[in-house]
């Protein structure tokens, strides 16, 4: 528990610098390293490990945060996916059928997957009202993911999925739900109070219903793959919380479907 604190001092402030302090570019720097390091975890996770494959991977997975601050140039990305491809099978023929096409195609589905879920944050962060809005998708799993855990170890006594995830229970995942549409509202409020915007606090409830259920997927879905794999955690680079993906699974999920809400119900004027 004491590393699970520790990472999060540190790891929140640095996000948060990343996206209200640095100039806006800096953003899909953040997402892209996260990507990169989330990419690497999938691939070793499914076991494709020829190290030229896994590096063109991972620098797709790299540019994707890229293509979506400025804009996705059509042309450029269509260009850098038919590089991708082109190297990707030079690298199979090459290797006489020691590459499985299963793991060539789990590695370019985790890829953009990863990058391309993440990348909401960023199109968030182009938004007019970028400072109201840009920390809600990573703050709200969080959040969600903490009042989960916190209310699991005190109140859970029935079994949400024991096959793929033993420790979660109902009441975890119910306050969990519950957490999310806190947090929505008290980012509401904060924000109202340093920006003076106009808030719709219905919106911010429905945000924290839908990114709440879509991040306790999101969770189950990475928990799904670890155990497919046969895995506990995809790394350690993250002390108490395993790897990127271990910490960032339910932002995955999550960051598209708030862009969405933003979008269709936006809670800020």
């Amino acid at each position: 528990m004491l590393s699970r604190i520790l990472v999060a001092c540190v790891g929140i402030p640095v996000i948060l610098v990343a996206l209200f302090v640095l100039p806006p570019v800096f953003t899909p720097v953040l997402i892209g390293v996260l990507s990169v390091v989330g990419t690497y975890e999938a691939l070793h996770a499914v076991k494709m490990n020829h190290p030229r494959i896994a590096l063109y991977t991972m620098i797709l997975a790299f540019a994707v945060p890229f293509w979506v601050h400025f804009g996705e140039p059509r042309r450029w990305a269509l260009l850098a996916l038919l590089i991708y491809l082109v190297l990707v099978f030079l690298e199979a023929f090459l290797s006489g059928f020691r590459v499985r096409i299963e793991r060539v195609g789990s590695g370019f589905f985790f890829a953009l997957l990863i990058s391309y879920c993440l990348s909401s944050v960023v199109s968030i962060g182009t938004m007019e009202l970028r400072t109201s809005y840009v920390f809600l998708p990573i703050a709200l799993p969080f959040v969600a993911d903490a009042a989960a855990m916190i209310t699991g170890m005190f109140l859970g006594r029935h079994k949400l999925t024991p096959r793929l995830s033993p420790k979660k229970t109902v009441e975890g995942a119910i306050g969990g739900l519950v957490g999310a549409v806190l947090t929505c509202i008290i980012y509401g409020l904060v924000f109202h109070k340093i920006t003076d915007v106009t808030v719709n606090y219905y919106f911010l409830a429905v945000y924290g219903i839908i990114g709440g259920v879509v991040t306790e997927v999101g969770d189950l879905a990475f928990s799904y793959v670890k155990r497919t794999c046969k895995i506990k955690d995809f790394g350690h680079v993250l002390p108490g919380h395993g790897g990127v993906l271990d910490r960032f699974d339910s932002v995955i999920f999550c960051a598209p479907a708030v862009e969405l809400m933003i979008l269709w119900l936006p809670a800020f004027k």
